[in-house]
Parts: structure tokens; sequence; C-alpha cells
């Protein structure tokens, strides 16, 4: 990790109480002092004043915001976390989203930063509404104890007592200012919280819930088109920005493009609500479900009239389908590792779209 210069400190310093702790980090475009409390998380604690730390998952497991503690103490919040790989321990090098400070520490992130970003916080939360839809995949509520406004697109992390590690999930609706959000999971292998849903069925268990967060996120007012390639349960982020461009007219004048891939058409989900989409905005909305083990028949188009479908992985579909239809586009991507490269490399190469104009949250 390389060095920092010695810089003026870019903001004033925060009252410290006597049960406070201080953190000081230090980046390349100033010094930040931040208050928080002991065991409090550091990448949680700059995020709530409004620090735009690097991050992406937020939960351990893309390795995006690497630091390193020079002074002070901070120990881990899951030990096992996938990001840890890409940090060099020995050197003090550490997540921000998995240190939690123990002492007056100073973090050093190798990165550009402000005090200008929005500022997310906690909330408690209560499960509620837990339905399967189908073997795999189940969609749920978390009742807020206050309300939360966020983008569509955005994620939160979620906390459950008696597992290891956060996980950040996307909220599937939007509706402005709401004291309950909702979710899509599907159920993965060796997956603690899946297998917890699925198995418990804990409608009523209390969770503690870290948001707003992400990138990947919708603005009516660039006034781009839409393009969402989303595999499985990433569909989850890109149907909120579906129901707030359908809710305020959005596609009224611009266009809409979602490839949604799955493996068979007894996995599909959320046909119905895509369906409707499809029949607001007809002219410029359009929804394809790519079977990747399956071909489509009949009976299938018949109970989604208005999508499409076809065969083949998703990012193969949306390449066939898109050629030459790039004009004024935003690219947003979600679902397992192999699909988000995939629809990368078509999202650069094929249609050159600019970085700014491709958006994902890497969450795997």
């Amino acid at each position: 990790m390389p060095s920092i210069p010695s810089i003026a400190i870019s903001r004033s310093q925060p009252t410290v109480e006597d049960d406070d702790v201080l953190i000081t980090i230090q980046t390349k475009s100033g010094i930040f002092p931040v208050t928080c409390k002991e065991g409090d998380n550091v990448l949680y604690a700059g995020l709530r004043v409004g620090l735009t730390l690097p991050y992406e998952c937020a939960t351990g497991t893309c390795g995006t915001c690497r630091c390193r503690v020079t002074e002070g103490e901070t120990d881990l919040q899951w030990e096992n976390a996938p990001g840890l790989a890409y940090v060099k321990q020995d050197k003090n090098e550490t997540l921000m989203c998995q240190a939690r400070v123990r002492s007056n520490s100073t973090i050093r992130v190798p990165a550009e930063v402000t005090d200008t970003g929005s500022r997310p916080g906690y909330f408690s939360g209560t499960l509620s509404n837990l339905v399967s839809l189908t073997h795999d995949v189940a969609r749920f509520t978390i009742d807020l104890d206050r309300p939360v406004s966020f983008d569509a697109g955005q994620f939160v992390v979620l906390n459950e007592p008696s597992l290891e590690g956060g996980r950040a999930y996307s909220m599937t609706n939007h509706t402005g200012e709401t004291s309950k959000i909702d979710f899509v999971v599907k159920r993965k292998p060796k997956g603690k919280f899946s297998d917890w849903l699925f198995d418990t069925s804990p409608n009523g268990v209390s969770l503690s819930v870290f948001g707003p967060l992400g990138r990947a996120t919708f603005d009516p007012s660039e006034g781009k088109n839409i393009l969402c390639m989303a595999g499985g349960s990433g569909i989850a982020g890109m149907m909120a920005i579906m129901e707030h461009g359908t809710a305020c007219g959005y596609f009224a004048d611009h266009r809409a493009d979602v490839f949604f891939g799955v493996r068979t058409s007894t996995d599909i989900f959320f046909g119905d609500t895509l369906n409707r989409y499809v029949d607001c905005f007809p002219e410029t909305v359009s929804v394809t479900i790519a079977l990747s083990d399956e071909e489509p028949d009949d009976a299938l188009r018949a109970r989604y009239p208005s999508l499409k479908f076809a065969n083949g992985f998703v990012h193969s579909v949306t390449s066939e389908h898109m050629k030459d239809r790039y004009e004024n586009v935003v690219g947003y991507i979600a679902g397992p590792p192999p699909m988000v490269d995939g629809a990368l490399r078509i999202l650069v190469l094929e249609a050159r779209l600019p970085a700014s104009d491709i958006r994902y949250d890497k969450f795997g």
C-alpha cells in the first residue's frame, strides 16, 4: 500500500466524549477525524459522517475497502472474510468493513475521499412476510424502527445475531420514504443466512440493518435509457429501478431493456410484475427472460404474454438482442460473478459505455 504524504486536516475536530474513540482517517485528499464508540465498524463510522470511503460489498467479500492501521488497535468482525485475501495482514492492512476499533486509531486509506457523501445509518428491523417464490428463492420484508429514504438500486447490510458477518441485499421496492423494505434471496450452498431463512421460518426475528449503501442507482434526471442484465436474485435492485421508473412515468419517453437470466421456467420469479411493467409502457419497455438450460415453450409465453423469451446465458442473449442499440444507455449488472464478468465484457467491448454508465455492486 503506497504511503500517504502528510496533509492538512480536512474537517474540524469532532467533540470527543469520555467514552468515545477517535479515528483519524488519512487519505490522498485530506485527514478526517471521526468519533465513534469502542467496537464500532470503521467503514460504517466514516460513512455515517458523510465520508466517501471506498467500498463495494461492505460485508468483507470484495476487498475494496482495504486500509492500513498505523496507530491504535482494531480487531476483526469476521476473521474468515474472503476479502482479507487482498490485504497484507502482516503489515497491519485490513478491511475497513471488518475492522472494529478498540482505541484511538489512525487509519490510512489509499483513495481520494471527501466529506460530502450520503449518510447511511443503523436501524433495527423485524423480519416478516417470508414467502417462497421458487424452490430456492424467497422474498421477505424488514419492518424498520423508523422510516428510511433510498435510491432505487441501493442495498443494506443485514446482521442476524446468531450468524457471523453481515449480508448485503438490494431492496426490491421503491416508494420514497418508507418503514418497510423488501428483499429477495436465493438459497446458496453453504449459505448460512439463506439456510437460516429457509430452514427456520424466522418471521418476527429482530435484525440489525445498516444503510442505505451502493452506487448502482437510478437517477431520472440523467435522462438516459436503461439496460438491465440480471442473473437470479440479482434482479432485486433492478426491480426497484423499474418500479421507480414506472411510477414516475420515466418510460413514457425513455427506453428500458431488461434481460433476466434463470436456468429453467420453474426458476422464474417476479414474472407477473415484469409483465405489468411492459403493459404499462409497451412501446418503450422490453423484458426478455433468458433460460440457460431449456427452450421456452408456448405455455410459458401464454402465461407471460408481454414478455420475450430466449434460450442461452443472459449476457449472450443481451449481446444478440442489443446489437447497435446502446445509444444514450446506462447499464446495470447484477448476478453471479461469471455472469457479471460476461456482462461487463459486453458493456465495455461491444457497447463501449464509459465507466460512469456501467453500474454494479460487487457482492461476490
